[in-house]
């Protein structure tokens, strides 16, 4: 007991503040704890700056898992970021263009962007990259091929769960269906993208093809579904055409000598 008979207690050591850390799921604060530990015992930080800089480092952490869990969940195919782009490999590649678009604010307002391009233009590393974006900013995104989500869905026909497979397609904030447009759709394959872009109404689509849109039309077989299609996508989308040869001859290994 002290003076004005309050309890003393024994102070805590470093393997018991650890043990708590970990009961409360906080390894954060348990990584940094030595390196915080040293910088207060040499006078760098108080007891209010200890405890802010273990808060920081903790949602540091928790910060940099989601990170990672959203790029994992997106299902991306490459990896391809604006950081490894050549954004001089070709004038036509629209520079400026990508760098205003990569701020994402359009994603945030649920708007489209169409990227259309010859073969190997660059269209598929724009569109992940943009992805990438997307998900520092802090939204899902979901990559996938049109053929592949198509396939997808038509096993959900199949066996039941079309429901749950479409939300799948629908749920993240940004969808990426690369190589949209590659040949004509079937009834059924026009039906699933209406379903799509409907229950998308919100939310944002990264088209990628090598068709220019008004060329879509006679890919589908109903019409109505085409017009209804290129209402609700291309008239609220951007536009990003790349008019570059292969950006993949450039990746081309070499000749060994």
């Amino acid at each position: 007991m002290t003076a004005d008979n309050t309890p003393m207690h024994a102070p805590a050591d470093r393997t018991q503040l650890a043990s708590s850390l970990r009961a409360l799921h906080l390894s954060g604060m348990l990584a940094s704890l030595e390196n915080r530990l040293a910088q207060a015992a040499e006078g760098q930080l108080g007891h209010l700056d200890f405890l802010q800089a273990l808060c920081l480092d903790e949602i540091n952490r928790r910060d940099s898992a989601a990170l990672e869990r959203r790029t994992r969940a997106a299902k991306f195919e490459i990896d391809a970021r604006f950081e490894n782009f050549d954004f001089t490999a070709d004038p036509g590649i629209p520079s400026a263009r990508i760098r205003d678009l990569a701020n994402v604010e359009w994603v945030k307002a649920g708007q489209h962007l169409i990227i259309s391009g010859p073969v190997g233009s660059g269209k598929t590393h724009v569109a992940t990259a943009l992805g990438h974006q997307a998900i520092r900013a802090g939204a899902a995104c979901r990559f996938t091929k049109t053929s592949r989500m198509l396939a997808d869905l038509a096993g959900g026909h199949a066996d039941g769960s079309w429901g749950k497979r479409l939300r799948a397609y629908t749920k993240p904030e940004l969808l990426i269906l690369d190589d949209f447009a590659m040949r004509e759709f079937t009834p059924a394959q026009g039906d699933d993208i209406y379903e799509i872009v409907t229950d998308r109404a919100a939310r944002s689509i990264i088209v990628t093809t090598n068709r220019d849109p008004k060329d879509w039309y006679p890919l589908f077989p109903n019409a109505v579904v085409a017009e209804s299609l290129f209402d609700r996508l291309v008239n609220n989308a951007h536009s990003l055409p790349i008019n570059a040869p292969s950006y993949r001859r450039r990746r081309r290994p070499k000749p060994t000598s």
